[in-house]
């Protein structure tokens, strides 16, 4: 049981992959109405950092390069704002690995070679890429109270494609 803030005890159910969204929800729980980023948003249920909170009434934004993710975040959150595209130092359309069915697709073409190895199915797409920075000025709220990266072996090239922004 995690506790709601505002003198409300809340029944929680993580869908997080590890509980990052309880962790998260026990720092933050005062807040109304958040604002969050979720870079590598895959699922909009499974695994997903953001449905908790989406289903308290944040709002966010959701980056997802994987095509057939990007379309199922658009139709579950209609009212979120979902970018299909990689996040990187490098604008215009990068190589990506699309792994079906799965949280591991990557930009990283060495990670989607151990994926390979290990059995699984890779399919070479390209997609748009953006920096960090480009992501954060598209944020319509006055605070982000929480931002998740998740993009499978590409996080450093995420971090140093932050320059500054209002965010």
């Amino acid at each position: 049981k995690v506790g709601a803030g505002r003198g409300h005890a809340l029944r929680m159910i993580s869908y997080a992959q590890n509980f990052e969204d309880a962790m998260l929800w026990r720092s933050l729980k005062d807040v109304e109405r958040g604002c969050y980023v979720d870079l590598g948003a895959q699922d909009p249920v499974i695994d997903s950092v953001s449905l908790w909170f989406y289903e308290q009434g944040w709002r966010g934004v959701n980056v997802e390069a994987t095509p057939a993710y990007a379309q199922a975040l658009r139709q579950a959150r209609p009212d979120e704002l979902v970018i299909q595209a990689a996040v990187g130092e490098r604008r215009g359309l990068v190589p990506f690995f699309d792994i079906p069915d799965t949280g591991i697709s990557t930009g990283d073409e060495s990670v989607a070679s151990e994926h390979r190895a290990r059995g699984f199915e890779t399919r070479r797409i390209d997609v748009p890429c953006l920096p960090l920075s480009d992501v954060l000025d598209r944020v319509q709220a006055v605070e982000v109270h929480w931002l998740k990266i998740d993009v499978e072996g590409m996080e450093s090239e995420v971090l140093r494609s932050w320059t500054p922004s209002k965010v």
